[in-house]
């Protein structure tokens, strides 16, 4: 619509053309806008219910504290200094948020905002000043670095506060964000600036949304919720409880659920059975007796009112004969490759990890009953397994697995195999992979070199997995419908050094 002189009628189309356009985009900003309107209303619906929701479980914490003491006594310590620090930086985010609204009234009848007209961002426009931050926007990024700091410092070292540690640190994070081009662009500057004041709204109150979300995450952990709602079904587990721990093939299997509830403030005053009382439930430690079915039993003395209650339990477990041989089984496949490493699992059953040794030449230990196997040469391994029992006895076994070499790829340009079609241009870019076809392994490959074909011009040859100045000058002499064809495709293992798979499959590119 730009070039060459145009006639007043083609002028006239093309700026009604224009302004067709404009209009388009003006209906959708206003969608959009709208949109924002409401994904914010919700946010601030959800703010004021979790408001409630807190401040229901942070007197239940004050509660029991008052009740129980002890360590429901610290966790109210806890809870309170995280309230106080939640308040003072969501009324911060409210600043800001009045900030963006300034000039905008809501409705008087409908109580909203006039979402559609607030499609200007210039408000917060103090917040920056060139690529970096004004005094404002520095003093918005010490405020998020002062809440997390806060945090951390009320919640300390303690491990079931980690998990919410890291998501604050996570959602509140301030460094530069990559953009879709790999540019580093400033927090402020990417989710601020520019935008409509709408969407500026919206995002300050998922921040607050986050505040309110770490402060019940805070609450909950404190206490377990078991000790905010000591009396709920919610706090007891279902139980299942067999006749016996073990049971014979076609053996009918009879037993009951029961409810079940642990409270470290429940103690027993006495324990009669095969083990120890500990923090108010009993670790049972005995020695198994014969093979077969066998019974355990004993009993729990309570004192409620001056009286003294009995709780009798009874259970049995059955003894199986000393293992005589091991379980060996590639975790993938029932051969293992070479060039790749071979997960595997080894055991003895009935026997501790520690006491099984497993050798084979390539064979490496790596955790409880996982190997790592590194098959070289050869068309087969040995794998000896030995455990070590509890009366010093040893078992032995050994499995034999066959090697196998890592079947060869196929060759794929922008990682699509078989014939690729797209412009010339797409292929001058494009860079030459391989891939492993229904290989159970995840391996990395390199392409190093290929051979370039164009029917009617001879062969180029090129070192690396992008194509050369020979490449582009012989596309150029092609034209639509030709086929590019990539072969002698030459394919490494990633940190394999210089052994190279088997004869990649060719891939051909053919020009549209």
């Amino acid at each position: 619509m730009a070039g060459g002189k145009l006639t007043p009628r083609q002028k006239m189309i093309n700026l009604m053309y224009l302004v067709f356009i404009a209009m388009l985009a003006m209906n959708m900003s206003k969608e959009v806008l709208s949109a924002f309107g409401l994904m914010n209303e919700k946010f601030e619906s959800a703010n004021t219910a979790s408001t409630q929701n807190n401040q229901s479980l942070l007197l239940a914490i004050d509660t029991k504290a008052a009740e129980a003491k002890g360590e429901f006594a610290i966790a109210a310590q806890t809870a309170h200094k995280v309230e106080a620090i939640s308040k003072n930086f969501e009324a911060y985010i409210a600043t800001l948020k009045d900030q963006v609204l300034k000039g905008f009234t809501s409705d008087e009848s409908t109580g909203k905002l006039p979402y559609e007209n607030m499609d200007k961002g210039d408000n917060i426009d103090n917040w920056f000043t060139g690529e970096g931050y004004t005094a404002k926007g520095k003093e918005i990024i010490s405020s998020i670095e002062k809440y997390k700091a806060d945090m951390k410092a009320a919640l300390g070292t303690d491990k079931k506060y980690a998990a919410i540690v890291s998501e604050i640190d996570s959602k509140f994070s301030v460094a530069d964000v990559k953009d879709k081009e790999g540019v580093a662009i400033k927090f402020l500057s990417y989710h601020f600036k520019g935008f409509p004041a709408v969407a500026s709204l919206a995002k300050l109150s998922a921040w607050q949304s986050d505040v309110k979300k770490a402060e019940t995450d805070v609450y909950n952990s404190a206490l377990g919720k078991a000790a905010v709602q000591a009396a709920s079904y919610s706090n007891y587990q279902a139980i299942v409880v067999l006749e016996k721990n073990a049971y014979f093939q076609g053996e009918n299997v009879k037993g009951k659920v029961v409810l079940g509830r642990y409270d470290e403030n429940t103690k027993p005053t006495s324990f009669q059975g095969p083990g120890r009382l500990e923090n108010g439930q009993a670790v049972i430690s005995l020695t198994a007796g014969g093979v077969g079915e066998q019974n355990i039993n004993g009993q729990f003395t309570f004192l409620e009112d001056g009286k003294t209650i009995p709780l009798k339990f009874a259970g049995k477990y059955v003894v199986v004969p000393r293992p005589n041989s091991a379980t060996i089984s590639a975790d993938k496949m029932n051969v293992v490759y070479r060039g790749v490493v071979n997960p595997m699992s080894i055991s003895f059953a009935g026997i501790s990890d520690k006491d099984v040794t497993a050798s084979a030449p390539g064979l490496t230990k790596v955790g409880n009953g996982k190997y790592n196997m590194s098959p070289g040469s050869g068309t087969e391994v040995v794998i000896n397994v030995s455990g070590k029992m509890a009366d010093g006895k040893v078992a032995s076994d050994k499995k034999v697995y066959r090697i196998k070499g890592i079947p060869g790829p196929a060759g794929t340009i922008r990682g699509e195999m078989g014939v690729v079609k797209g412009p010339k241009s797409n292929l001058q870019v494009a860079t030459i992979g391989a891939k492993l076809v229904d290989f159970d392994f995840e391996v990395g490959l390199d392409v190093v070199g290929f051979n370039f074909k164009i029917a009617g011009q001879p062969t180029i040859q090129v070192a690396g997995n992008k194509m050369n100045g020979q490449c582009v000058a012989a596309l150029s002499k092609a034209g639509r419908g030709d086929q590019v064809t990539i072969s002698e495709i030459k394919t490494k293992l990633v940190g394999a050094g210089s052994y190279l798979l088997p004869r990649t499959a060719p891939v051909i590119f053919e020009i549209q």
